[in-house]
């Protein structure tokens, strides 16, 4: 198989609501993107800008306005319901909340495309949905009702019925919703080694770009007018995510990779000491307002020295107002507040 060959890809594609071929309402159009096998891709983007019309095009829930969505080549308009059902897997972002279905009858509806009219699951059939369930950790689970598992557990059991429908892509429509934190990690990191093992192309959108960027093989990012796409070094460094909210008041930091509150500059600092100390310094200094200078801040009026020894840590700042040492990042920028003002622009 050429592992280079796109599983997914498409051509000018516009999508919305309506008849294909006719005046629609459209959601976004000029689509050109793809995803190849074993890429775990995340769709990001604002509210409202159309990713899960994209998605369900993408899975033949929704018609595209015109252009072409094409699996391994060929328009997926071109495959009978069935065989697409044995290609594609899709997970919706809406909760499944049914009384009295157990966790394995739930997984085990995921062999349906590859069974007979009755639906009655053979020995291999078996082994697929066992071995969902394992994968994704539920394999306990297997007898307990769904209305009686956790966010994270349904949405677990929701990816093993997918994953035992044995296709080769899987798209997912905000698996992380409503999730808290481990939850969001522990589900976008399964995502990640069911591509990497397994060789599948798994599509996920997200609101979480930290998340994003530590796993995704690719980012799809939806913009006003604009698709990019590339994998998410690439889209910090060339700007992309900076163009998101150039006219609000949030600023992408492309060293660090993340969306910052633009604020007002307080004043400048010089950070001395341990690495990590002084990253976690620098990043408590920024969201106070106050600037860093580059380097140890040599010729800075203001300085702060991070010393750490047998465990402690202590914060000495000098400068013509203070000379004092504090045991918490707090008790330090307790004391820059009442310096705001009088620091070396």
């Amino acid at each position: 198989m050429n592992e280079t060959r796109p599983v997914l890809h498409t051509d000018n594609l516009t999508v919305g609501y309506g008849e294909a071929g006719r005046p629609g309402s459209k959601v976004f159009g000029g689509i050109g993107i793809d995803a190849r096998r074993s890429e775990l891709v995340a769709l990001f983007g604002p509210n409202g800008i159309g990713k899960s019309t994209l998605l369900k095009s993408l899975v033949r829930l929704l018609s595209p306005l015109s252009g072409k969505i094409c699996l391994h080549g060929t328009d997926i308009n071109d495959f009978t319901a069935g065989r697409f059902a044995r290609m594609v897997g899709y997970v919706s972002t809406d909760p499944v909340r049914v009384n009295n279905l157990k966790v394995y009858d739930l997984v085990s509806l995921g062999r349906y495309p590859h069974t007979g009219w009755m639906g009655r699951l053979g020995s291999r059939d078996v082994e697929y949905v066992e071995e969902a369930m394992e994968m994704v950790g539920i394999a306990g689970l297997m007898n307990k009702q769904i209305n009686r598992l956790s966010d994270g557990e349904r949405q677990r059991a929701m990816i093993a019925r997918t994953l035992a429908q044995d296709t080769g892509l899987i798209v997912l429509d905000e698996p992380t919703a409503f999730l808290d934190l481990p939850n969001k990690y522990e589900i976008v990191h399964l995502l990640h080694r069911m591509a990497a093992e397994k060789g599948k192309t798994v599509i996920f959108s997200t609101h979480d770009l930290n998340i994003a960027i530590q796993e995704a093989s690719k980012i799809w990012l939806m913009l006003p007018g604009q698709m990019h796409q590339g994998a998410p070094e690439d889209l910090i460094l060339d700007g992309s995510f900076g163009k998101m909210f150039e006219n609000t008041n949030l600023n992408f930091s492309t060293g660090k990779g993340e969306f910052r509150i633009r604020r007002e500059l307080l004043g400048r600092i010089g950070v001395r000491g341990p690495a990590t100390e002084r990253r976690w310094t620098r990043n408590a200094l920024e969201r106070n307002g106050f600037g860093v200078a580059e380097g140890e801040g040599e010729g800075c009026e203001t300085m702060i020295t991070v010393e750490k020894l047998e465990g402690r840590r202590t914060w000495h700042i000098s400068s013509k107002e203070v000379d004092s040492r504090f045991e918490t990042i707090y008790e330090l920028c307790t004391c820059l507040s009442s310096l705001a003002g009088t620091l070396c622009p």
